[in-house]
């Protein structure tokens, strides 16, 4: 990538595989980002570019660099694959380029300590969402093969509410099959492992869509 190329790719602005950050000011934050690609489809990193599209760089790349190659190695769990590169845009500045890859051993946790529990993130358009439950078994089997369910009578009362319906949660399908939320949770599981449904992420709720 050359000069050019980074001024392209920042015009298009942050999104689903490209976030942007001034400083490793604060890096157990910006590991959300690291975890979230990695658990997502991969994605870029630039250090030194503002959420304004602006492009100051960095005036001391390797204390930036130190600081979140530091937090990445140390809080990342398991660990993340990534490529760095340091491109010059004056003399005495510098972006950092992490490149992450979409790893195959879903799910990444970001682990800041023994006495708080790990968290996965997954990105949604530009922002890194905190995976649930049922999304972090998706990311742990969604490589599995020969995934297998029985369509019953839950299924036919699910695709009969999505057939006028946008979308469903766990909670509204376990009201309207009668059945226990952890057999709603595990049958929106497979379906979406079976290529059935799509799920999507939320902060506070996830919703699920016909495939």
């Amino acid at each position: 990538m050359d000069l050019k190329d980074l001024k392209n790719l920042v015009r298009k602005g942050e999104g689903s595989q490209l976030e942007f950050k001034l400083k490793a000011k604060h890096p157990e934050k910006i590991i959300r980002e690291i975890v979230a690609f990695a658990n997502t489809d991969g994605g870029t990193l630039l250090l030194g570019v503002g959420d304004d599209k602006s492009i100051p760089g960095l005036k001391f790349a390797d204390d930036e660099e130190f600081i979140l190659v530091q937090a990445i190695e140390k809080f990342c769990d398991p660990p993340i694959n990534f490529q760095l590169e340091r491109m010059a845009i004056t003399n005495e500045r510098d972006i950092l380029i992490f490149t992450i890859p979409q790893s195959n051993e879903k799910p990444h946790f970001v682990k800041l300590s023994a006495t708080e529990p790990p968290k996965a993130y997954v990105r949604v358009q530009d922002r890194s969402v905190q995976a649930s439950k049922e999304v972090k078994q998706i990311l742990r089997r969604e490589n599995e093969e020969g995934i297998r369910f029985v369509f019953g009578e839950k299924e036919k009362v699910l695709m009969e509410y999505l057939a006028q319906h946008q979308n469903i949660t766990l909670e509204k399908f376990a009201e309207i099959a009668k059945i226990p939320l952890w057999l709603a949770s595990r049958t929106l599981v497979l379906l979406v492992l079976g290529h059935v449904l799509r799920v999507q992420p939320n902060e506070l709720v996830d919703t699920y869509v016909i495939y």
